[in-house]
């Protein structure tokens, strides 16, 4: 069935001020999304590869602090759980960058462990002339330590009962596990507090009783073992997945396609077809939207997931039906993927996304 977006837009726009003050935890592994600036003219004489001149060095949260920094942007009083590198409790060097980052952002880090057994995980990505050359990745995949792990729970359960929703963000770096991720639901649904989760097709048990799973075409299609190419197909593994996760919703995105919603209380699905907007390139977190154009092209899926799992949740705590969080979630990555790199939408550029669809 697919969405009336037009038909719900005064609706959708009463729900964004309500975002501001919703109290929002994000529990999953933190990132910091290093970029650093070059112009490139030449190629090196050693490598059929570009030399880089540096120009400008940039930082912004990634992974779980994406969808933290995502959350904050609309007006959520957002505390971050997660754990980084570092010795004597004091944070390793990208550690340090990403907790000014949470500053910056208004995010409090309270309950995010410095551990001296891990490194902050960090993707230092290169980019010139407007295109990335090469992303290095430092990080490391090991299992929590059973006492770090104790700790971040501890700090997690005393924060749950003040919070509206809790968010569980996993990039499969070694902070979630099955028993960690029951422990956590089960702690959530005694308090009923919602829990909204981005999975790891790794992990294939967690998370059952999750109130919105959230994931792509190509994550659902491995949980359901084949690929997912028509709306049958969508139907289909939609379906199983609300059975295998034992959850209330499943929101499976399609990149340049939209989104499905899934409910168990609903007999159909909704489609939610992705907003019309044509963009350009423009640098990390500034909109890159031209007015007036028609059609679309993406420009950078980075982040767009985050997005959408961060409106999503945030727009149900503030009483949406799903329906409507997902088309508002769907508009806001409309937003991002105009944007180059890891980035948020702002109320006023979600504001203004709805008034270009209703045009």
């Amino acid at each position: 069935m697919p969405s009336k977006i037009p038909d719900s837009i005064p609706r959708l726009k009463r729900l964004i001020p309500r975002m501001r003050g919703k109290r929002i935890g994000v529990l999953g592994d933190l990132m910091l999304d290093r970029y650093l600036w070059g112009t490139a003219s030449r190629l090196s004489p050693e490598a059929a590869v570009p030399v880089v001149d540096f120009v400008s060095q940039s930082e912004c949260l990634g992974g779980a602090g994406n969808v933290a920094a995502n959350m904050a942007a609309l007006g959520a009083k957002v505390e971050a759980f997660g754990v980084l590198g570092g010795e004597k409790g004091r944070a390793d060097e990208p550690g340090r960058a990403l907790q000014k980052c949470f500053r910056d952002a208004n995010i409090g880090d309270q309950g995010v462990i410095a551990d001296s057994k891990r490194v902050t995980t960090v993707k230092t990505r290169i980019i010139a002339k407007h295109q990335q050359v090469v992303r290095v990745d430092h990080e490391r995949r090991d299992s929590l330590w059973p006492d770090t792990q104790e700790k971040l729970l501890r700090l997690l359960f005393g924060a749950l009962k003040h919070l509206d929703v809790l968010v569980l963000s996993d990039y499969d770096k070694g902070l979630i596990n099955d028993n960690f991720a029951d422990r956590v639901l089960s702690a959530a649904h005694q308090l009923q507090v919602p829990v909204f989760v981005k999975p790891k097709t790794s992990r294939l048990y967690a998370y059952r009783g999750a109130r919105v799973i959230v994931c792509n075409a190509k994550e659902a299609g491995f949980y359901v073992t084949r690929s997912l190419v028509d709306e049958k197909s969508f139907e289909e593994a939609g379906r199983a997945l609300l059975a295998h996760f034992g959850c209330g919703a499943v929101v499976i995105t399609q990149g340049e396609k939209g989104m499905s919603l899934f409910e168990e209380s609903s007999p159909r699905h909704l489609y939610i077809p992705a907003t019309s907007f044509e963009v350009t390139y423009a640098r990390v977190g500034q909109p890159g939207i031209e007015r007036g154009s028609t059609g679309r092209q993406v420009f950078d899926l980075t982040g767009a997931g985050d997005t959408v799992l961060s409106v999503l949740a945030l727009a149900v705590a503030t009483g949406a039906s799903l329906a409507d969080a997902a088309m508002l979630a769907n508009t806001a990555a409309g937003v991002v993927v105009g944007k180059l790199g890891t980035a948020s939408v702002s109320p006023q550029e979600l504001a203004q996304a709805l008034d270009d669809i209703r045009r």
